[in-house]
């Protein structure tokens, strides 16, 4: 009987649907396992085959612990909000919805052939108003609350509200935006309309003036992922930074939280470093730095006090709002033209580029210790979203001061005794203080640090300043509250209008989910109000409680409603706990479910992701924590990210001026240009000729130079790219050798953790592999089902059992790829055995099945069972048949081997020296010698010294 792959797999995809074998429900009879992808979004490319590789990986371990005993949920839905399909409306005039619906349903076809274990009863679509309801829910619910530094959770913002009523702002310790101070009868005293820009100041998800990437013809605020060298990633347009009233999520009030949570879960030292980075904790002290003409202070952040006495200028952000109170009329033309040049570099762009540019303000401040008037300047590479957006340049201990002063022929004076900063600044964080202060200053400050190491200086500087009311003491961060507004059509939209005062109200959580209403077009309006700004029926009747005609509008009974809608990562935040409940019309999740399954076991997914999603839905998983939603504080408790499959490109070979093309091997002969060509009319690097010719008008007449009557093509591993005809259509490797070959050669490539090159040229070998164990189930005659009950013989549980341990072992750490290596060598010696006895066949068909899943049940089924293989126990390994019982010697004299020696594996060492002399090709090497010492290394080598 044929391996007729293509039926097989039909035939077990259909019945897995009818059977609902991969739907799961909470059973607490069950120990539940949680594994999860990372969210994707369906372009309308479809998926190429780099893309399966984490689908395939966490498919094999969620099938695997179901064997395992485990009460698996498997979850599979889509991002389906995005700049992309809103892009494409505009150009085509086509709604999003209607693209996006095409790609979740072209996306759905090609997972299908894959054969996942996906429980697709449980699908979610961000764009769905049953479940953006509940994104809206918890924008409400931050948008009520405020978070508490004393009891480090969120409150319920009417308890901010009653300790104002009391106290005023004495006893709050919230975080904010600003440091407010004021007392119960200021606040009694208060219009509705302060203390509701009071109250902004506090909540979690609040309205503020931040810097953003805008983006003037796509409309839009962009983040920092979707800019590269100041132009959008979607369009290539000019992408500018500007102060925007944005919506913003308070995600730097959890920043501890966040670092504290990353020593409570299982990811790799490298991901939580990099997470460690984006939060940016530093200690330090926060100075006042009185300006030149009085009129005020400059606020400071520095982890180095101590260093003060080396300041030589200060610089400010461009965007902080000292710069135009700063900068004098003599300079005001010079600034202006630094701010122009400089606000199309988004702040990743700055701190990667170490290009020194910066302008004078024309503004002096004075250094709080010496009395000394320093310079202020502005340059791009501060950043007003870290500390105050201005800082204390220190050029002799800091590389990027250094370099500024360097250009700018500003002083450098060192503080650290026998640092050399003649050509480099100097790692200032050991060694002994001096010049502080320099002698011949007009003023000490009451404070000399000379003679000090760096750690008691440091130490002496904080409390003198908090002394003498110069500063505090601070923890700073370097994470940023997140931007919660796009100025697009295709998102959330915020359940939010605005009263008769202009300022936000929520709407009633019972009237959600607030609908995506419909527009003429998906373009701002001609005043610049976002594409909502079209919808006619787009405001909110507060008595009736319903969305209405804007006609209607009074600011009475009838408000305005929120023209931006929510970004991408709204509704990606909180997906996970969705899975847990996605019919629940009462709730995000129920208690009882979110009580079962808690959180994520295994999440996969890629390296993109380490910040911005990572970070967010952290966040987001905490607050819901905080208000009783979510009963686990961490999310995800084991992260992998899977490594990039890149492209395996082709090329051909051009003879310049001609339509001649030229094999490989001998275009070293003739003047070429190297061509990219489609790989999939190239078959092991050799070219179909008449598919090349098909392939494009251009080529239709071309003519061939070949090398043994075929034309080889060059290589090269780059990105998988449709520019360089490298993309791999999953759906033609399913066609031509079925998905269970897709799945065991994507894992076979290399580590799952590590970036490696698709080589169509090796698939051959892992399909081969399947065919031949097809063959080893059908091998009686003509084919014949030649499964036999008969008694496994002692090497053929060796070889079971050897199995069993390495698979095993590697699914627990994810080295996918050794487990297909072992599979191969096992049923080569199960071959070479003959073995065809069932008590061996069936339990290799359940460590097959997670890779192999269609082809495993077939056979399963086949054996005489009626179940699915998905329900069948994880064989144990028995050590027993582990334990060698004969061992391989190589026998040598005088250090050269000469012939092998298989003897029991309890043999004494005087009769393993029997057995080496006694053996009939020892007499040829030893003749009419004797032997001077028997050298045995034990189970290796015997070696007889002549």
């Amino acid at each position: 009987m044929d391996y007729t792959f293509r039926e097989i797999e039909k035939k077990w995809r259909e019945r897995w649907i009818a059977d609902k074998t991969y739907e799961v429900h909470e059973d607490n009879a069950r120990p539940k396992y949680y594994v999860l992808d990372m969210f994707p979004y369906p372009s309308g490319a479809g998926l190429h085959v780099g893309h399966p590789l984490g689908y395939i990986a966490s498919d094999i371990y969620a099938r695997y612990k179901r064997l395992c005993g485990f009460n698996v949920l498997h979850p599979m839905g889509y991002d389906a909000y995005g700049l992309p399909a809103e892009q494409y409306a505009i150009q085509t005039g086509q709604h999003p919805e209607v693209t996006t619906v095409n790609n979740i349903n072209r996306y759905r076809e090609q997972l299908d052939k894959i054969g996942f274990s996906f429980d697709w009863s449980r699908e979610v679509r961000t764009c769905e108003p049953t479940y953006y309801h509940w994104t809206q829910w918890a924008f409400l619910r931050m948008f009520g609350s405020y978070y508490c530094h004393i009891g480090q959770h969120a409150q319920p913002i009417e308890k901010l509200i009653a300790a104002f009523e009391a106290n005023g702002t004495e006893g709050v310790n919230a975080a904010c935006t600003e440091e407010l101070s004021f007392t119960a009868a200021e606040w009694q005293a208060m219009s509705e309309r302060e203390r509701q820009q009071t109250l902004m100041n506090y909540r979690l998800a609040y309205l503020g003036d931040t810097m953003v990437n805008w983006c003037p013809q796509l409309g839009t605020v962009l983040a920092n992922d979707e800019v590269s060298e100041g132009l959008s990633i979607r369009g290539g347009y000019p992408v500018e930074q500007k102060v925007m009233r944005q919506w913003c999520l308070r995600v730097s009030a959890y920043a501890q939280r966040l670092l504290d949570g990353l020593d409570t879960v299982d990811w790799s030292d490298s991901l939580k470093e990099t997470q460690r980075n984006w939060i940016g904790r530093s200690e330090g002290a926060e100075m006042l730095f009185p300006l030149a003409d009085g009129s005020e202070s400059l606020k400071i952040f520095t982890t180095r006090a101590d260093t003060v006495f080396g300041v030589t200028f200060m610089v400010l952000a461009p965007e902080s709002e000292y710069v135009g109170r700063l900068t004098t009329d003599a300079q005001r033309a010079d600034v202006e033209a630094y701010l122009e040049a400089v606000k199309r570099r988004t702040e990743r762009e700055r701190i990667a580029d170490h290009k020194v540019t910066g302008v004078f303000s024309g503004s002096y401040a004075i250094n709080p210790l010496t009395g000394e008037q320093i310079p202020i300047w502005i340059s791009d590479y501060v950043l007003a979203g870290y500390g105050t957006g201005a800082i204390m340049a220190v050029p002799a201990h800091d590389s990027r001061d250094y370099a500024f002063a360097r250009h700018f022929n500003l002083p450098i004076v060192p503080l650290i005794e026998g640092c050399d900063v003649s050509e480099e600044s100097f790692d200032a964080k050991e060694g002994r203080m001096i010049n502080s202060p320099m002698v011949g200053r007009e003023r000490a400050g009451g404070l000399v640090l000379n003679g000090m190491d760096v750690p008691e200086a440091i130490a002496a500087t904080k409390r003198y300043i908090t002394a003498e009311g110069l500063g505090r003491i601070k923890v700073n961060y370097r994470l940023r509250d997140a931007i919660f507004s796009r100025q697009r059509y295709w998102g959330e939209p915020f359940p939010i209008y605005y009263d008769a005062d202009g300022m936000p109200r929520p709407l009633p959580e019972e009237c959600l989910p607030l609908r995506l209403p419909e527009v003429d077009k998906f373009l701002p309006t001609e005043t610049g109000e976002p594409p909502l700004g079209r919808a006619t029926h787009w405001a909110w009747d507060s008595a009736k409680r319903e969305v209405t005609d804007n006609s209607r509008i009074d600011n009475q009974t009838i408000f305005p409603l929120e023209l931006c809608t929510m970004p991408g990562f709204a509704g990606s935040s909180a997906y996970y706990l969705r899975y847990m409940d996605p019919h629940n019309d009462r709730a995000l999740v129920s208690p009882e479910a979110d009580a079962y399954w808690r959180n994520v076991d295994l999440y996969i997914g890629g390296t993109e992701h380490a910040t911005g999603h990572l970070i967010y839905s952290r966040f987001w998983n905490k607050f819901l924590f905080d208000v009783g939603t979510s009963c686990e504080e961490e999310p995800f408790r084991k992260l992998i990210n899977q490594g990039m499959i890149q492209g395996r490109s082709n090329f051909v070979y051009r003879i310049v001026g001609t339509n001649r093309f030229v094999s490989y091997g001998l275009k070293g002969d003739y003047d070429v240009t190297p061509i990219h060509v489609d790989v999939n009319i190239v078959s092991n690097d050799v070219l179909d000729l008449d598919a090349f010719r098909a392939w494009n008008p251009e080529y239709r007449d071309a003519e061939f130079v070949l090398e043994d009557g075929r034309y080889i093509c060059g290589w090269a591993v780059e990105k998988m790219s449709k520019s360089m005809y490298n993309v791999v259509n999953p759906d033609t490797i399913v066609e031509k050798y079925g998905a269970d070959t897709l799945r065991l050669y994507e894992m076979f490539l290399g580590p799952l953790e590590q970036s490696k090159p698709w080589d169509t040229n090796g698939i051959d070998g892992v399909f081969r592999f399947l065919k031949k164990l097809w063959a080893t189930y059908y091998s009686g005659p003509d084919g014949a089902w030649g499964v036999v009950d008969d008694e496994p013989t002692a090497d053929e549980l060796k070889a079971l059992h050897k199995l069993i341990k390495k698979v095993t072992h590697d699914i627990e750490h994810f080295s996918y790829n050794t487990s297909v290596s072992a599979f191969m060598i096992c049923l080569n010696e199960l071959t070479t055995l003959r073995c065809r006895k069932r008590a061996v066949l069936e339990p290799l068909l359940i460590v097959l099945a997670p890779f192999a899943p269609h082809i495993a049940e077939e056979l399963w089924h086949a054996l005489g069972h009626t179940t699915t293989i998905c329900d069948a126990a994880w064989p144990d390994y028995n050590e027993q048949y582990l334990i060698e019982t004969t061992v391989r010697y190589a026998v040598s004299f005088n250090g050269k081997t000469r012939f092998n020696l298989e003897l029991p594996a309890d043999l004494d060492r005087a009769s393993i020296e029997r057995a080496a002399l006694g053996h009939d090709a020892a007499a040829k090497w030893i003749g009419d010698k004797t032997p001077k010492k028997i050298i045995i290394v034990p189970n290796k080598i015997i070696n007889i010294v002549l």
